[in-house]
């Protein structure tokens, strides 16, 4: 590629770059005049419905006289609120991913029978095939995890006997391999990069134990100790539920059903997942709130100075600071707008780990930074409208405090969304009809004459 991009081709590039511009831009009066909404999102928040599911239910809004009114954001696994599925496992201190990945994909919450037996099962699928990590992921290891997750997926149906096989039994045996080995292929892909591009000089690889939850085994096939806290392993399995699933209009899990619509595999399907997820305004979206603090954090000389922090995010939503964007990352989500229940939960126990790790004043900068954001925002937008932290707004934070490194932070988001991504894939294939999805797009070119190449100036 470096050498085709010398300065003639460079060049050339350019110029056919720009040809693109002019070809592919679209008037966006467009838009409005055929009643398009970009990003399938209608001017009052809603989406456009493209499909039907009871796997999850995304609640944000309320019908008052005929319109929708946003309301305290509400998340449902299969009926249950997510906030009672939460607060009952931390009550009773017990890991909860894996009861949640039961529920999703059966639609009932498991007894302590079906759970165990579940749990037993998850450890028998936590197994690559023999040399999987030598000859795949130890060669050619990508510096992007996400990229390196898909490829892995796209070869294991390289080892599976019946790879196409559409039958619900097949297809469930391969979801539950790959929410089992999806904590794998993330850490040891970490593990190749971290040790041929890092240039670091320690390599190890930790099997998983399969009486240890999934959150347990991240951490212990992580750090070179294998030890951990009680406290960090629970923090990080709340992260696992509440990243799990969000309804179906979602990007990932669209593509999920998108892709599974087609008839195509399960592989196939979860790796064009991983590479919706991977996008910086799907699940890299913690990775710029982390970012965006260490920027505030190199600015804002006393972390308890209100004054100082409005001046910076003025500074910041102005386009003088940081990237420049204008945009408070982490403030605000595409259907929440009052608050985002995920957050909600998650900031208890990330002030927890705060306390256990002596961060507490960076946990209280995040309160500022969210509470003078939000009041930024409403202002400039001179709305009613609410403004709330998204879960990603925390989560980064609390994966730097828990000493992943941020080349993992959205493969642990996919650990998470592989067991929403399977509950939908098994919802697509059993409940479409076998309708394969084909939205439709108006044409707004013009029909031309054909002119034969030799006429054409």
């Amino acid at each position: 590629m470096a050498d085709i991009m010398n300065n003639s081709g460079s060049s050339e590039i350019r110029r056919l770059a720009a040809m693109c511009v002019e070809s592919s831009t679209i008037n966006p009066q467009l838009f409005t005049d055929y009643h398009v909404y970009r990003g399938l999102r209608a001017p009052d928040g809603s989406g456009v419905l493209t499909g039907l599911t009871d796997v999850a239910d995304v609640m944000a809004n309320k019908t008052e006289n005929g319109k929708f009114v946003p309301c305290a954001g509400e998340l449902y696994y299969r009926g249950y609120n997510v906030k009672d599925i939460v607060n009952d496992m931390i009550s009773h201190k017990r890991f909860g991913f894996e009861e949640v990945t039961y529920l999703l994909l059966f639609g009932r919450l498991p007894d302590s029978v079906d759970l165990s037996s579940f749990k037993d099962l998850l450890g028998v699928y936590r197994a690559l095939p023999t040399s999987f990590f030598r000859d795949i992921i130890m060669k050619s290891p990508s510096g992007d995890m996400m990229n390196s997750m898909a490829r892995s997926v796209l070869t294991l149906y390289s080892y599976d006997k019946h790879p196409d096989d559409l039958s619900l039994e097949n297809v469930l045996h391969q979801c539950l391999w790959l929410i089992a080995t999806f904590p794998l292929l993330a850490v040891y892909g970490y593990q190749a990069y971290s040790y041929y591009k890092s240039d670091s000089n320690s390599f190890f690889i930790h099997d998983p134990i399969p009486t240890l939850s999934t959150a347990e085994n991240i951490l212990h096939m992580l750090r070179i100790d294998s030890k951990y806290t009680d406290l960090e392993a629970r923090v990080l399995d709340l992260a696992l539920v509440l990243h799990a699933e969000h309804g179906g209009g979602n990007n990932s899990t669209f593509t999920t059903r998108l892709v599974s619509s087609t008839g195509t595999d399960t592989y196939s399907a979860i790796a064009a997942a991983l590479g919706s997820l991977k996008g910086p305004k799907h699940g890299g979206a913690n990775i710029k709130v982390c970012r965006m603090f260490d920027d505030i954090k190199s600015t804002v000389k006393d972390w308890s100075d209100k004054d100082e922090i409005r001046a910076c995010l003025t500074d910041i939503l102005d386009k003088k600071s940081f990237d420049k964007s204008g945009l408070i990352y982490g403030l605000g989500h595409a259907v929440y707008q009052v608050s985002d229940p995920r957050a909600d939960v998650f900031k208890n126990s990330v002030e927890k780990l705060s306390r256990e790790k002596g961060m507490e004043t960076e946990f209280n900068l995040y309160r500022y930074v969210e509470e003078i954001g939000a009041e930024l925002l409403k202002e400039r937008r001179k709305t009613e409208k609410g403004v709330c932290a998204n879960v990603d707004f925390y989560s980064g934070f609390c994966y730097q405090m828990l000493g992943l490194p941020s080349e993992l932070f959205t493969p642990i988001f996919a650990v998470s969304r592989i067991s929403g991504w399977s509950a939908h894939r098994l919802e697509e294939l059993i409940s479409s009809g076998g309708k394969i999805m084909r939205p439709a797009y108006a044409y707004v070119g013009e029909h031309l004459d054909y002119v034969p190449l030799d006429d054409r100036g």
